[in-house]
């Protein structure tokens, strides 16, 4: 198991890497300039020291060379503070660029992901990665990596020079001060599990408040806001517990690290007063090795401490690297335009290994029939639409357009072939104009206003404060109803050969109802006298009357097929269903 997650860490750490590459100048120059600033920073000492050699004997304090001495360590401590500037800009540009392409990554691989793959993670998880997840990378890894770097130089250079004023003392402190690295790396890698675990909780607490705020309305109706408030509770308080966890063991490191170097520090003053006593070493080479002593400590403790936000931020990237792994839905095949003949020879389908939704469906559908597909909630008619859209392939049998498999055909040249108006209307944040030209690049101001007027939604539009340049999005008031239209408009704009409308019409009162029923009509009907395909999935029955096929399913199979008057006179379940609607009585 450990093995297994270790392996998992160094393919996110190799990831990591190829999203460096090509800011690999940025990462070298802020290397460069740790390297600059640690060196200055480690000679420090040596000027300290022999400037307290200047003023130790009484009355013999050399002015002239004290202020040298002075000058010189001013020059230090400004390349010190020049080239740490200059790192941490150099750090954070390649950072943020480094996560810039993570996240774009992230989105692009969201965008093409299978739809099993979206379905079967929270809504909210998924944008922390893009967001949380992705910052913390920038946080941690890559900054971290520099200050790591800086570390090990001091650490080396510091060595090298204790070495040269005393070996016996600086092997005492050498040999000493790894102590501190033991008891991090075992605290390390102790509270590693609880970081990985408060970064997956920490996606479920977004998850939970992105379902509470797009489902304020229902939560409030159903008074369901007291158990939303204890759901949300006990996911804090196992962030909470897991957090305080990682905190508390990681924050055991500083003072354990600190008791260790003060033991240490207390070894070399020991040894260097002994060696001072005797003859063998200055005032200020004491003060050289007190002060590299302190100096080789402490990068330990700031790598030490840069190691529990690695850790965090390492878990983050692989939440991100992950996404950006998914596998995109295959679009292989050949480029077809469809014209609306569709056949299904012995459809099958499970979301579920096990638990068929489908079960062999057969169908034949010419260019410009309206299919009408009706029966109660989980009876697989949603599901049908998906297969038809390519979102998921069947598990056996074949949907057929115009004679190829649609297996055969890109994915893309299917769903192009299609315009969808679902239950749920969707509107993005933008111009009127941009709403309904959102499935033709290009589209022109007229051909926009034409189809909003065969949509009927032009006067609506036109009363706005801008008219189409009025800027848009789902919360702006805009009626379920005056959503659908602008739908409806899209689809009108792209002209597709074949329709699915998927219960458009269930979340709107009667009499929109009549003018969205109409811009189908011109849907289904357009002016030029052809005709198009069209796939009605209905809760309503009064709205396909007049179908030119009706299908009733019931558990994944196509019970009856008929036009209304002829499932009417069979007196079967479509008779029920009609005869219970019409009684007020619910049935789906």
């Amino acid at each position: 198991m450990r093995k297994a997650r270790q392996k998992q860490y160094d393919a996110t750490l190799r990831r990591l890497m190829k999203y460096l590459k090509p800011y690999s100048l940025y990462l070298v120059g802020a290397f460069v300039c740790a390297a600059i600033s640690a060196v200055a920073h480690i000679f420090a000492p040596i000027v300290i020291g022999d400037a307290v050699d200047c003023i130790v004997t009484k009355g013999e304090v050399d002015f002239t060379q004290l202020a040298k001495y002075m000058v010189a360590l001013g020059v230090l401590i400004a390349i010190v503070l020049v080239f740490q500037w200059l790192m941490n800009i150099l750090a954070q540009r390649a950072s943020h660029l480094c996560v810039r392409d993570a996240r774009k990554d992230g989105f692009k691989a969201l965008t093409r992901a299978p739809l099993d793959y979206i379905d079967s993670h929270g809504h909210g998880d998924l944008s922390a990665r893009l967001s949380v997840d992705a910052d913390q990378i920038a946080d941690g890894v890559i900054q971290g990596a520099t200050q790591i770097f800086t570390g090990v130089v001091t650490i080396v250079g510091t060595l090298v020079l204790m070495i040269l004023i005393n070996k016996w003392i600086a092997l005492a402190i050498a040999a000493l001060t790894p102590l501190s690295l033991l008891v991090s790396f075992l605290i390390a890698k102790f509270s590693h599990k609880y970081f990985t675990e408060q970064s997956n909780v920490r996606g479920e607490l977004y998850d939970k408040s992105e379902e509470a705020v797009r489902n304020r309305a229902l939560i409030a109706a159903y008074g369901y806001a007291p158990h939303a408030e204890q759901s949300f509770e006990e996911t804090n308080q196992t962030l909470k517990k897991c957090g305080f966890k990682a905190t508390f063991y990681s924050s055991l490191v500083n003072p354990s690290t600190r008791l260790i170097n003060a033991l240490v520090y207390a070894v070399a003053a020991a040894m260097g007063t002994v060696y001072a006593v005797g003859g063998f070493m200055t005032v200020g080479g004491i003060t050289k090795l007190l002060l590299y002593a302190n100096q080789f400590a402490r990068p330990l403790n700031e790598i030490t401490g840069v190691i529990t936000e690695f850790q965090t931020a390492l878990a983050a990237a692989k939440r991100v690297v992950d996404l950006t792994d998914v596998i995109p839905q295959d679009d292989d095949g050949i480029e077809k335009i469809i014209s609306g003949d569709v056949s299904l020879e012995r459809l099958n389908f499970s979301y579920t290994e096990g638990k068929p939704i489908l079960r062999d469906l057969e169908l034949n559908v010419e260019h410009g029939t309206m299919v009408a597909i009706v029966g109660r909630t989980g009876c697989g008619k949603t599901t049908l639409i998906n297969l038809l859209m390519r979102f998921y392939d069947p598990d056996s049998g074949r949907i057929i357009y115009d004679g190829d498999d649609s297996a055969a055909i890109k994915r893309s040249s299917v769903r192009k072939a299609f315009g969808m108006v679902l239950q749920d209307s969707w509107i993005f944040k933008g111009t009127v104009k941009d709403n309904i030209a959102y499935g033709k690049e290009n589209a022109t101001d007229d051909e926009v206003r034409t189809a909003a007027r065969q949509a009927d939604i032009d006067g609506f539009i036109e009363r706005l404060p801008n008219g189409y340049d009025t800027i848009i999005d789902d919360g702006d008031g805009i009626s379920q109803g005056q959503k659908q239209l602008i739908n409806i408009a899209r689809v009108m704009l792209t002209d597709p050969p074949m329709l699915i409308l998927d219960e458009a019409t269930s979340n709107i009162d009667t009499r929109t109802e009549k003018r969205v029923q109409s811009a189908f009509d011109k849907l289904l009907h357009p002016s030029d006298g052809s005709k198009r395909t069209g796939f009605v999935v209905a809760h309503r029955l009064s709205t396909i009357k007049d179908a030119d096929l009706i299908l009733v399913m019931d558990k994944g199979e196509i019970v009856e097929r008929g036009t209304h008057e002829q499932l009417l006179a069979q007196n079967g379940p479509y008779a029920e269903l009609y005869n219970a609607q019409f009684a007020n009585r619910e049935v789906f």
